[in-house]
Parts: structure tokens; C-alpha cells; sequence
């Protein structure tokens, strides 16, 4: 059943391209969906569909998000693949992605965000399970937060999938209406299931894996 969109106002990206971006290609347009306006942004990269590596994709409301710069060029034509799969994935007729993604990040953070891609369709883990996964123990509870948080690239990387230990929702820089309404569109939560995040104590949760995430 498609769930009710919140109030307007296992995916497989091809590649990951550290090298810096390129300030006289870097190109965006905008396009609207059950969530709201979404901003896309990438550079040109001849191997990739429509020419164009994805460096960021921004909802309205968000935290942090990136805005158009000066010397950005509006151009929706090298975004049509890009645009095309994000609407199969909204009407429900993909699960996955095949877009080239140009993240600038830190060893660590491009660890952790590979660990959020390979996070299936339908699924979630907590934070803990998170760290788990890129090798972290509870001194990297911080850092785990951060690079989550740092995810330029929403709803392409997955950290909407990423929950609290006791199941409820946490960080997510576009809003929590947003997040449960991702996962409620993949059938990642039962309808009566209590989103309110529940107090946290030791026994429940000894490490705080969630500070500050945006995704």
C-alpha cells in the first residue's frame, strides 16, 4: 500500500569519484516528487549516464542543504536518466539505482557510506549495526554520527535506513515525516509500529551512533 506523503512545503550506485570537482561543470536541476522539491547536482563525467556523476541530492526543508552557486549551470537535459529512475523508484518500479556517484570524503566517511549503500531495499539497521559494518567500536560512536550526517547524497545513499537501536526514527536531516514516509514506501515498517524515539538508557542503548545525522 503507498503511503500519504508528508506535508509539501539494495541500491547500487556504478562508481565513486574522489577526484575535486571541476567549478566551471558543475551542473543541477530540480525536479518535483512525493517529498517535496528535490534538488540534484552533479559534474560532467563522460562514462556516466547523461554525462554526469551525481555529487548531491537535497530536499527542500533539509538541513544543510547545498544551494545553486553563481557559477552552477541549470541544465534538467543531463539529468533525464537521473530523473527517470528517481520517479520508477517513487511509483514503485525500482528498487534500485544505477547512477555514478562524485563523493568528496574522508577515507572513513567514504567506508561508512559505502556501508549505507549496501544497505537492501525494504531493510533497516541501527547505528550500532552501522559501526559494526565499517569495523567502528564505541570511541568512533562520534564519528560514525558525523559521516551519516554527512551524506551529500539523500535517498541515492540510503541513510534513511539507518534507525535507532530500540527502532525508532532519529536523524534525518530532511525531517522524520520524510524518513518514515521512505520507509513506509519500502515496506521497511509495520503500520502500527511507535515511531516516538523512546528515552535511551544503558541497557538499551550504550552508544550513541546517531548524533547528528542527516541521513
Amino acid at each position: 500500500m503507498t503511503p500519504n506523503p508528508p506535508t509539501p512545503t539494495a541500491m547500487t550506485p556504478t562508481a565513486m569519484m574522489p577526484s575535486p570537482l571541476d567549478r566551471t561543470a558543475v551542473l543541477y536541476a530540480t525536479m518535483p516528487s512525493p517529498v517535496g522539491e528535490l534538488l540534484v547536482v552533479g559534474v560532467e563525467a563522460d562514462d556516466a549516464p547523461g554525462g554526469v556523476a551525481l555529487t548531491a541530492l537535497s530536499m527542500t526543508r533539509q538541513r544543510s542543504a547545498v544551494a545553486p552557486a553563481a557559477h552552477w549551470r541549470r541544465a534538467p537535459e543531463r539529468f533525464v536518466d537521473v530523473v527517470r529512475q528517481i520517479e520508477a523508484y517513487f511509483a514503485g518500479e525500482a528498487r534500485m539505482f544505477d547512477l555514478t556517484l562524485h563523493s568528496q570524503g574522508s577515507t572513513f566517511r567514504q567506508r561508512v557510506w559505502r556501508a549505507l549503500e549496501a544497505i537492501p531495499y525494504g531493510e533497516t539497521i541501527s547505528y550500532r549495526e552501522l559501526a559494526g559494518r565499517v569495523g567502528a567500536g564505541p570511541r568512533d560512536a562520534r564519528a560514525i554520527g558525523s559521516a551519516v550526517g554527512a551524506n551529500p547524497l539523500l535517498l541515492v545513499r540510503p541513510c534513511h535506513r539507518v534507525i535507532g537501536a530500540d527502532g525508532s526514527l532519529r536523524g534525518f536531516a530532511a525531517g522524520l515525516d520524510r524518513k518514515e514516509f521512505l520507509l513506509r514506501h519500502e515496506g521497511a515498517l509495520a503500520p502500527t509500529l511507535d515511531l516516538t524515539p523512546k528515552p535511551r538508557t544503558p541497557a538499551s542503548d550504550p552508544v550513541r551512533l546517531d548524533a547528528g545525522g542527516r541521513g
